[in-house]
């Protein structure tokens, strides 16, 4: 008889559906991000991938927010570059960390999007 690991698999499958729908705050990231070492061997980490997968996947959904603006003829918040943010990492925990700690629950898709609506404004 099986059904242990089917259902073992449907509750994994259950627990990654749902960690994925939920947003990433600020303060989660930051909090992250200070448990990590200050060198190149931190994106070699689990918790060091889980932080640049966030940040590729937020800066990916606002490109594809503002092609699709500019698609449906309205004016995009942010214009983005085809080649990039030109955003290091140290500069985006340094931006973060000047939201201040009342604010920090925002998410960090929302903080990237003020972000470059004020980096690269149409």
């Amino acid at each position: 008889m099986r059904p242990f690991p089917a259902a073992a698999a449907g509750l994994a499958a259950a627990v990654f559906l749902t960690g994925a729908a939920e947003a990433m705050t600020v303060r989660e990231f930051l909090a992250i991000a200070d448990r990590l070492p200050q060198n190149a061997s931190a994106v070699l980490r689990p918790d060091g991938r889980r932080l640049v997968n966030e940040v590729t996947g937020v800066v990916s959904k606002l490109k594809d927010e503002q092609a699709a603006d500019v698609r449906a003829g309205r004016r995009p918040a942010h214009c983005i570059p085809p080649r990039g943010t030109g955003i290091s990492a140290p500069q985006l925990v340094t931006r973060l960390r000047a939201i201040p700690p009342a604010r920090r629950d925002m998410t960090v898709a929302a903080a990237i999007r003020e972000w470059m609506a004020e980096r690269h404004p149409c």
